[in-house]
């Protein structure tokens, strides 16, 4: 039996959500709330498994109450915003899960149930967001003409394997001097905490700077 706490300052909402839990044996909501204050007191008292948690709400909000609800009980955010700052921020502030209030039935008691076993749970949305934003920061990394650099080296040689092409082709291709090439490659391999050119397209992948459509240059 899994015991639920619905929050979310719609009664309405609320009542849905309760009775749809309601109806589900595997399921005991032990308690509804309508704020972020009341949410942290009902679950300090009942301790339920899952908190199904607002962002947006007057008083104490769902983020806060979310890092108040650390070590008593996983949160399973639900929401109607899936914007990349709410996601980041829901994440960031302890919540197990994100996910939207228009997900299906099934999804939703799905997504509840792999949240009791502390499994990290996200709306496809919310997700494509969150990997935008990591690989936005990752980007970040390099400078756009350092990145520039590193798809041209990764070209026409099989990328990490083959080496790509010499520093005096990918001047060539860039109109740049060969020195200039050289001297980003060596800002790149220190950024990138690698010895070669091979290492830094694989470390490059590895972290989300470059994506396999990236290397597909015409001659």
């Amino acid at each position: 039996m899994i015991k639920v706490l619905v929050v979310d300052d719609h009664p309405v909402v609320r009542d849905g959500l309760a009775s749809l839990f309601a109806q589900d044996p595997g399921f005991e909501v032990v308690g509804e709330a309508g704020d972020g204050a009341e949410a942290v007191r009902l679950a300090q008292a009942l301790r339920p498994d899952v908190v199904l948690m607002d962002l947006r709400m007057p008083g104490t909000d769902g983020l806060t109450a979310t890092r108040e609800l650390a070590g008593i009980a996983h949160v399973l955010v639900l929401t109607t915003y899936d914007n990349d700052n709410d996601v980041v921020a829901a994440v960031e502030a302890g919540a197990t899960g994100y996910l939207l209030k228009d997900a299906p039935r099934d999804e939703l008691v799905r997504a509840v149930r792999a949240t009791a076993r502390g499994e990290a749970v996200l709306a496809p949305a919310a997700a494509a967001l969150l990997m935008k934003r990591v690989r936005g920061a990752a980007a970040e990394v390099l400078s756009p003409r350092e990145l520039e650099v590193l798809r041209w080296g990764g070209r026409g040689g099989g990328g990490a394997a083959g080496g790509g092409p010499p520093p005096r082709d990918v001047a060539r291709g860039l109109f740049i001097t060969e020195a200039t090439v050289k001297s980003h490659l060596l800002n790149i391999y220190a950024k990138l905490e690698v010895g070669d050119r091979a290492a830094a397209v694989t470390e490059a992948f590895h972290r989300g700077l470059l994506v396999p459509r990236e290397q597909r240059f015409s001659p």
